[in-house]
């Protein structure tokens, strides 16, 4: 059973600086410093255990995420972490209904971020001391607002249906691992250069799948894909990242150039919210055969129901810290499998690699049961930083074998890359004169 009162819950605001490699720059986010609001979750338990949470931010606004999850402190201090698992939707609802701070959300932006980090965790804590169950999985979701597409009996039939071949997926997934693709070599920032250096380590790693970064110019989208489709060949897979960069219009046209290095999709080619608009994009596109994929900065399971209903992707993009943890992903997972649309998690950042690998790996265990179309994201970034990082063998994730969701950090990393007084960031902040 979950034991433990929580007794201390701390947020640190760590933050790296990214941006001065252009690492992670694209289209829309030209300077990004992969950043973290970081959860410590304390109980009064015998074994000492701690959760760790994590949700990712870009820089500035870190703070903002932080005084978030203070806000919400008192939602989790002094409960009993049994109470808390025991009616995990009940609490789950809590947390994002908040009579005031819903008002600045609600289920979306800073305060859902927050709420992420402190269930992330709470998982993580939970995720220490036992198993769970397919009854027990599907009573952790709020189906408030999806019932009309899942119901909590439609959920628990695709778990328990998927019992059968478990275990094979299962030894599968340990001797094989999970396809992976990779963003590393591609970033908008890079010279040709480096993008031909990554490119080519990339391709002696054993890596088949690519994405590149676009949307900022189009002759240079037409030089750079063409250079890395020329390097990686005909038969390997390009995928192409336009971040929320064009116009409906516009996406349809930039693509339409694009076509001829033959892009498996075009990753968030409008707003996040315009369902209809990537509708009308992956209709436009579905005749020379490029998929829409998107969901990084879906706000929460409504956008995903909404984008499902208007067939509006082809791939499902989860986040496993844009969503509200593992309580609201599952019912993204779950409504994925209902529409037969396939799940590749948007990943890198810092520790999203290191979450999402659990998501993924329960997804075709227990889910979907299918590895037809799906990959994972990778980015290699600032694995050196957790506890217990992810594992890449041949351009796959293998399974995580330590208890936990792989969120906790390194003492001296945090320590270090604490702003503003971490001594990475004192120095750089007073050689900018701040």
């Amino acid at each position: 059973m979950a034991r433990g009162r929580v007794t201390r819950l701390t947020a640190c605001d760590v933050r790296f600086p990214t941006s001065l490699g252009a690492h992670g720059s694209d289209a829309m986010h030209t300077d990004p410093d992969y950043s973290t609001a970081y959860v410590t979750l304390e109980t009064d338990a015998e074994d000492g255990l701690k959760g760790y949470g994590i949700t990712f931010t870009l820089g500035k606004g870190t703070e903002v995420v932080v005084c978030a999850v203070n806000a919400l402190a008192p939602h989790v201090l002094n409960k009993d972490l049994g109470d808390i698992v025991g009616d995990f939707r009940g609490f789950y609802r809590q947390l994002t209904s908040d009579s005031q701070l819903r008002w600045i959300g609600p289920e979306k932006g800073v305060v859902h971020l927050a709420t992420a980090a402190i269930l992330n965790a709470v998982w993580d804590l939970w995720a220490k001391q036992e198993g769970k169950d397919p009854r027990t999985l599907s009573s952790c979701i709020d189906f408030r607002y999806i019932s009309d597409v899942l119901t909590e009996e439609e959920a628990c039939e695709i778990l328990q249906k998927n019992q059968a071949g478990k275990k094979e997926r299962e030894a599968q997934m340990l001797t094989q691992g999970y396809p992976a693709y990779t963003t590393s070599c591609a970033w908008l920032g890079y010279s040709d250069d480096r993008l031909k250096q990554l490119c080519t380590e990339a391709l002696k790693g054993g890596w088949t799948r690519f994405k590149v970064k676009v949307g900022a110019d189009m002759q240079d989208d037409v030089r750079r894909c063409g250079l890395i489709r020329d390097m990686i060949g005909p038969e390997k897979t390009l995928m192409m990242d336009a971040n929320q960069r064009w116009d409906v219009p516009e996406a349809v046209e930039w693509m339409a150039r694009l076509a001829e290095f033959k892009p498996l999709w075009i990753e968030e080619p409008t707003s996040p919210d315009d369902i209809l608009g990537h509708a009308a994009i992956s209709r436009a596109l579905a005749p020379l055969g490029i998929g829409v994929a998107t969901g990084e900065q879906c706000h929460n399971r409504v956008i995903f129901k909404q984008l499902l209903q208007a067939r509006a992707l082809q791939f499902l993009q989860i986040d496993s810290c844009r969503l509200g943890s593992v309580n609201e992903n599952l019912s993204v997972l779950l409504m994925a499998k209902k529409f037969g649309i396939p799940v590749c998690p948007h990943a890198g950042g810092v520790g999203l690699c290191e979450l999402v690998q659990h998501l993924i790996i329960f997804d075709f265990i227990s889910v979907s049961a299918s590895l037809e179309n799906r990959m994972c994201e990778y980015v290699d970034h600032l694995h050196e930083h957790f506890k217990y990082p992810v594992l890449i063998q041949k351009a796959c994730y293998l399974p995580p074998k330590d208890a936990g969701y792989s969120t906790e950090m390194k003492e001296e990393s945090v320590k270090k890359y604490q702003y503003p007084d971490g001594d990475v960031w004192r120095k750089l902040l007073a050689a900018q004169g701040k």
